[in-house]
């Protein structure tokens, strides 16, 4: 097993061949964005948020006042509509008119509800991308493994074929002719597991786009820049920092409005009374008041809570922003760290197993080696290659993670 070889092995590892039905990623996360169901639920509660900020300047609907007034229930004119002069039928129109200050902060805060329920929406989108994307990878990572396995197979029979060679030189032992088939066995129980491994990774892809996740993974692991500093410049571009711009905006509207409850609403009122032919009717105009006389016990602590709940705000902020600060610091290491496992895999621990295994076979199939020694190897060629694609899949989770929060455009 030569160099060239194991480049070509390499190259099969990050490489699948396109499938008619394969699925890329930018199919998965196109897919992702049509059938997330908590996507439509985002889309859905922007839309009721839209339609309820319509009426939040609007004056409260006008009120039918109907009545009968000065009703005599004693004296020679009890119970007759018509023979007090004072008795009257009665209907009228009553509108109530909150302060100026009071539709304005109602407005502001419409507003500022859909600015946060569009935030929310965009936080939904970057986890379902992230997630559709984590997904795949670890469903693109399965079939890779599954490469492998051909090539394990073969190199099985090829070793059980040396086996045969060598009992019938008379240069093996009896004992020799199982090994291979353990080494059989070993291998199936590991693809055992990769069949397990597929299916929930399918069904993890399924949660965000449906029956596709059925088709095989396809192309090649995206491509990432990951740059210390332009993440780091991206920072507050993180969905979930940025949505703590509306969320401000809306506690300092919710601010406004519990001060304006010190401002007075007031309502008027027309009434039309009819009365007897010689009475004649009447007609009634009134105005009320609010009188918020005692701010100390009933405006005050409402204010006071407002302002409470928005330097709460301002210090989730603060805390949020140094967590993702944090969080970045730790992934770019992680990454790093991933990075140069993968390249010291391809450079060193992966040739240098295959290599072992080549020398082993050698020395086999000289009679100047024992058939332990070269199980052992093979099997550590073999954890060394699924290791590898360890190493990538990890890297690429990480890369992912670090890409959709902090690499991404907000607008993509």
């Amino acid at each position: 097993m030569n160099a060239l070889y194991t480049r070509a092995l390499m190259v099969g590892v990050l490489a699948w061949p396109a499938l008619a039905s394969a699925l890329t990623l930018d199919d998965a996360l196109r897919l992702a964005q049509i059938n997330a169901p908590s996507l439509a639920a985002e889309s859905a509660k922007l839309h009721a948020a839209t339609q309820s900020a319509i009426p939040a300047g609007e004056l409260p609907d006008p009120k039918l006042v109907v009545g009968l007034q000065n009703f005599p229930i004693g004296g020679p004119h009890r119970g007759t509509l018509y023979g007090d002069d004072m008795t009257q039928q009665m209907i009228g129109v009553q509108q109530q008119v909150p302060s100026r200050d009071k539709r304005r902060a109602r407005v502001e805060l419409a507003d500022a509800t859909i600015e946060r329920t569009a935030a929310e929406g965009r936080i939904e989108r970057l986890n379902v991308r992230q997630a559709t994307a984590q997904a795949w990878i670890r469903a693109y990572a399965v079939e890779r493994k599954d490469i492998l396995f051909k090539d394990f197979y073969q190199q099985n029979r090829l070793l059980q074929d040396s086996v045969r060679a060598q009992l019938a030189s008379g240069r093996g032992q009896a004992a020799d002719a199982v090994m291979p088939r353990q080494e059989a066995a070993e291998l199936a129980g590991r693809e055992d597991e990769l069949i397990e491994q597929r299916a929930q990774a399918r069904a993890a892809l399924k949660r965000w786009i449906g029956p596709a996740a059925n088709e095989a993974p396809s192309g090649q692991l995206p491509n990432w820049n990951i740059d210390r500093r332009g993440l780091s410049h991206n920072l507050h571009q993180h969905p979930q920092l940025q949505a703590f711009a509306p969320r401000t905006r809306e506690a300092q509207a919710r601010l406004q409005e519990a001060k304006a409850q010190k401002t007075s609403d007031w309502s008027w009122e027309v009434d039309y009374g009819h009365r007897s032919r010689e009475f004649g009717d009447m007609v009634n105009l009134q105005f009320t008041f609010d009188l918020p006389i005692f701010p100390g016990r009933r405006q005050n602590p409402g204010i006071a809570a407002k302002q409470a709940e928005l330097d709460q705000l301002d210090a989730e902020r603060e805390a949020a922003t140094r967590e993702h600060l944090q969080r970045l610091d730790e992934d770019l290491a992680t990454y790093q760290r991933l990075d140069r496992a993968v390249q010291r895999s391809q450079d060193s621990l992966v040739p240098l197993a295959a290599e072992k295994v080549a020398l082993s076979l050698a020395g086999y199939r000289a009679g100047k080696g024992d058939l332990i020694a070269l199980v052992n190897a093979r099997r550590e060629l073999v954890d060394a290659r699924f290791k590898q694609i360890d190493a990538i899949e990890q890297r690429a989770l990480v890369g992912a993670q670090l890409h959709f929060a902090y690499g991404e455009p907000a607008n993509e």
